[in-house]
Order: C-alpha cells, then structure tokens, then sequence
C-alpha cells in the first residue's frame, strides 16, 4: 500500500514539473510550443529556382538531346584456361540516334571486337542492334536497332561543323564509366586537329574540346548550345587514365558524309591509289643522292590501281641500308593537288574527301626531273578480290 501511495505521489510531481516547465517556455518571447520550424539554411524553399541564362541553356541541350543518346554494351568472346569460347560484355560505349529507322552512329572501336551488340535506350528499354557498316579509317560505325519502334527513337540534328568557332561553348552528353546520360560542358579549345585513330590511321580537322570526356562517352554527341550535333566524341589524350580537359571529337561534316555512305553501301567507297613506298626525310635523300629530301619514294604500283593507270613508275633495283633493304629508282611523289604530300598516311588523308571516277594532279620526280600528272582515282577490288592490294 506504501509503494502505491509513493507512485501516486511521484507521478503527481512530474506532472506538475511538466506543466510548470511548459508555462515557463510560453513565457519566453518569440517561443511557441507549436513552432517546429527549421533554420531557414535548413528548410526547403516552396518557390522554382531561378536559372542563370547558361544553365538555362544547359538544361534545354540535355532535354532535348539525351533522348537521343543511348548506351552501347557490346559481347565480345574471350577464351577461358581450357581455351573454350566464353562470351563476355566488352567496355560500354555511347551512340547517337540518326533516323527513325533504327540508325544508330558510334566509334568504331566500340563496336570492332563485339560478337553482339545489346543497346539501351534512355527510357530504359533495350534492343539487340546488327552492324550496318563500319570505317576504321574515322573510327566510325553505323549500328541498326533490330525492331525498336520508330516512336521511341529521337534522332539527333547534326550541324554544319564548318562553322565551328574557337571559344565557343560546346556540351557533351554520354555514358562515362556506364553512367547514363551524363552532361558535361566546355569550349571548342582548337579546331582543326590532326589526330591517330586506335587503328593508326589520321583523321584531319579534329575537334578539340576541354568538356570532360571519359571512357564510355565514345560515341556520344559534342553539341552546340542549338541541340545540333557539331561533333561525335573519338578519344582523350590522358596521362594515367584519367581526363585532363583534352579530348577529340570527330567533326559532324566527316560524320555526314561517312555514315550517309556506310547507310547506303555498307562501306566508305574510297579511291585506290595504289603505291608502297618510303617516307623521305633529309639523311635518306642525301644518302641516295635524292633532287628532294621530302616525298614519298614510291617502291611498289600494283597493277590496275590508279597510280599503274597514270603511269607511276616502282624501284627498278635494291640495296643495303644499316641492314635493311632499301629499293630505289621509283617515283618520288612531293605533291597532290598542290599539296605537300610527306608520307603515305598523309597521301591517305589528301585522298579521303576524293571518290573513284574522280581525279588528282601529282606532283612527282623521276631521276632528276620534275613531273606531272593526272591520276584517274579507280576503286578498290572488293574484299574476296584474289588481288593482293595495299590497305588504299
């Protein structure tokens, strides 16, 4: 009965501690119980924020766009200890929606080692996806969605990349490290960039940009700040791995013109011209007693081909260099359209905006006299051709 009576008389007083503490915090000015506010650094602003013009230009790049913008994930068959085929998902990669067909532009290193090719769409649907064509030469490839709905895909506008100016502010949207969608900006740093493809090849009028680009934005859009396609991101010069605000992208004129094609005959259909040869720099031409010490000292013409039909002449002897062979007596090609021409990769990109049943003018020694000549382009044999040719 005690304890019962202590309880009773224990939740009396705290009771009245209770009320008491409560008259005396309605006491406090400014303070009441029915106040839970949070510090207004805390509490959720009820209004929109209100954009800057800039960001209001990103935010209208990235929503009209990135629909268009898909994820790539090719299968690729590697071989396991006991050399049996186990097929593996590759590096993903970007892509850009061109048509309501299903036409989708990558980077050809995306796709070259791929057994399949599975792509998601930004709504999160994916399809299987068949190479149309490919050209190692750009490192471009154009992929065909294999039945996607012609409602679902948003092709992306590509502008004139001709008027391109230093400075200007460009977006990039891709897939970095598998990161859907991601947007990041910068400025056109340089135009006109020569770089090498992943295949060794030169691709002229590159387009340099500090916009952070990472593995897995290859193939994805470089934009203007209309939404129009000015480039298609390549690769990143990188020290280590990373990004250091230099990538390349590949400018949307050369895009044009190459997947047109690659949509159309499944391939780029370049002009053969059809010579081997050295590339001359000063010790070369002073040890052969050369009229130039810049050119290509041409040693093999495979017949048929576009320098055979002009009459560009091979080596007619041999000899011994430091232990190599070294074959002389041929044509040394310094020009094409009056343009110095120093190696045969550099004689490939001259000829890369030219098309068989076109011509060129070479500029050319043979022995000490300077030459030229009209080359009629011709095009290459197809591939099963038993003709063994040279890669142009």
């Amino acid at each position: 009965m005690k304890h019962r009576v202590r309880l009773v008389v224990l939740a009396a007083l705290l009771s009245s501690s209770v009320t008491m503490l409560a008259l005396r915090w309605e006491l406090v000015p400014g303070f009441s119980q029915k106040e839970t506010s949070l510090p207004p650094a805390l509490a959720a602003s009820a209004g929109q924020p209100v954009l800057s013009s800039d960001e209001e230009i990103n935010t209208r790049v990235y929503e009209q766009v990135s629909p268009g913008v898909v994820n790539i994930t090719p299968t690729v068959v590697g071989y396991d200890f006991w050399f049996q085929p186990v097929a593996t998902e590759g590096g993903t990669g970007s892509g850009c929606v061109l048509d309501k067909d299903g036409h989708i532009l990558t980077n050809y290193h995306v796709v070259q080692s791929a057994e399949s090719l599975e792509v998601s769409l930004p709504d999160r649907t994916k399809y299987s996806a068949e190479i149309v064509g490919i050209d190692p030469q750009n490192d471009l490839a154009v992929i065909r969605l294999v039945n996607a709905p012609p409602s679902r895909l948003r092709p992306i506008t590509l502008a004139d990349s001709d008027n391109l100016k230093v400075g200007q502010k460009v977006l990039a949207i891709g897939n970095p490290l598998g990161l859907q969608n991601t947007l990041t900006v910068g400025i056109i740093s340089s135009l006109g960039r020569r770089i090498k493809t992943e295949a060794g090849d030169l691709v002229d009028n590159v387009i340099q940009t500090d916009a952070a680009i990472n593995p897995g934005n290859s193939g994805g859009p470089l934009l203007n700040t209309a939404g129009e396609m000015i480039g298609i991101n390549s690769s990143i010069f990188t020290i280590g791995g990373g990004n250091i605000g230099i990538g390349f992208a590949i400018p949307a004129n050369t895009v044009r013109r190459v997947a047109t094609e690659l949509i159309k005959e499944g391939r780029v259909n370049r002009p053969w011209f059809g010579v081997e040869g050295y590339t001359l720099d000063e010790d070369l031409a002073a040890a052969l007693d050369l009229p130039v010490d810049s050119g290509i000292l041409v040693y093999r013409v495979y017949r048929g081909s576009s320098a055979d039909r002009a009459g560009i002449q091979g080596a007619t002897r041999m000899m011994i260099r430091f232990n190599h062979r070294v074959y002389l007596g041929g044509d040394i090609i310094t020009e094409i359209d009056g343009k110095s021409v120093a190696s045969l990769d550099e004689l490939r990109l001259l000829l890369e905006s030219k098309r068989p049943g076109e011509s060129v003018k070479a500029t050319l020694y043979r022995g000490g006299s300077k030459i030229e000549k009209t080359v009629p382009l011709v095009e290459a044999p197809r591939a099963g051709s038993r003709r063994r040719v040279p890669a142009f």
